[in-house]
């Protein structure tokens, strides 16, 4: 199997003009594609030209509370793969390892398979359609966006207060963390 990298992590959200003036206006990530109907809209924040951040809004989401990294919850992650072939490779593979998969599903911009890890973690995988970008060419096809949706896909800084007092150099202090030997060579040298 030969993977393209991470094409979306998928969350939830009970709040999606708050979530965009975050992902978009906060971060600068753009928003490329928008799709809902009355109670659920499905959006898409653009990372890299190959990677985005999708968030499901229902009615009744509620926010998770906050927590340290390494406990956090999302819905799903997908992961793009080279081709048609690979989708349908895959698909076999699981299928023969008899672990549930779904059909292939057309989404318009990509074609996408379902499955569970053995930890119960939602997985897509998927491929993009040839000649479809939602990251060159987005789209709002959400049959009923809010004002703030309906501000376009480019992130709106001037939303968010500007920083007045950035960290001086000379304060800018970096902790010890858990992975730090990960960076050093095996004499102990940073790497």
């Amino acid at each position: 199997m030969k993977y393209r990298g991470i094409n979306h992590l998928a969350m939830a959200t009970g709040a999606m003009d708050a979530t965009i003036r975050f992902w978009r206006d906060l971060l600068g990530m753009r928003l490329v594609a928008a799709a809902g109907k009355p109670g659920y809209r499905h959006y898409f924040f653009e990372i890299s030209d190959r990677d985005t951040i999708a968030f499901f809004e229902w009615p009744g989401v509620e926010p998770i509370p906050e927590k340290d990294a390494g406990r956090v919850a999302f819905d799903h992650v997908c992961f793009e793969v080279e081709d048609s072939d690979t989708l349908w490779v895959l698909k076999d593979k699981l299928e023969a390892a008899d672990i549930w998969v779904s059909e292939v599903v057309d989404n318009g911009f990509i074609h996408s398979l379902f499955t569970f890890d053995p930890n119960g973690i939602a997985l897509e995988f998927c491929y993009s359609v040839e000649g479809v970008d939602i990251r060159k060419e987005p789209r709002m096809l959400d049959a009923a966006p809010s004002a703030i949706a309906q501000e376009g896909p480019e992130p709106r800084p001037d939303k968010w207060p500007p920083v007045e007092n950035p960290t001086p150099i000379e304060d800018r202090k970096i902790y010890p963390g858990e992975l730090r030997k990960l960076g050093r060579h095996a004499s102990g040298e940073p790497g």
